[in-house]
């Protein structure tokens, strides 16, 4: 993707080209990250209904996991999940493997 230079881009920033955010690799400003205990996980797909970066990965109407490319980290699959099977995890923690 060729980027484009500042007389290029829209004045105050505006995004004009639909559904372009697959494009951007945005997780990795992320500090916390959802873990899925998939054994508590029930399918209700509510958190991927609300997750405001279509992160939560679904295959065969089950949740097989995320996409951590492009979530932000913002928690809402957590506290949206009634099952409570999504944990919010410190980024450095994960990474370290604790």
């Amino acid at each position: 993707m060729e980027l484009k230079g500042w007389r290029e881009i829209p004045i105050g920033g505006l995004i004009i080209d639909a559904g372009n955010s697959v494009n951007y690799e945005t997780g990795s400003w992320r500090s916390l990250r959802p873990v899925i205990d998939m054994e508590r996980c029930s399918h209700c797909m509510i958190c991927w209904i609300y997750c405001p970066d279509s992160s939560i990965l679904v295959e065969n109407e089950k949740v097989i996991g995320i996409d951590l490319a492009h979530c932000k980290g913002c928690g809402i699959c957590e506290r949206e999940c009634p099952r409570k099977a999504v944990s919010m995890v410190e980024e450095t923690l994960v990474e370290e493997g604790v």
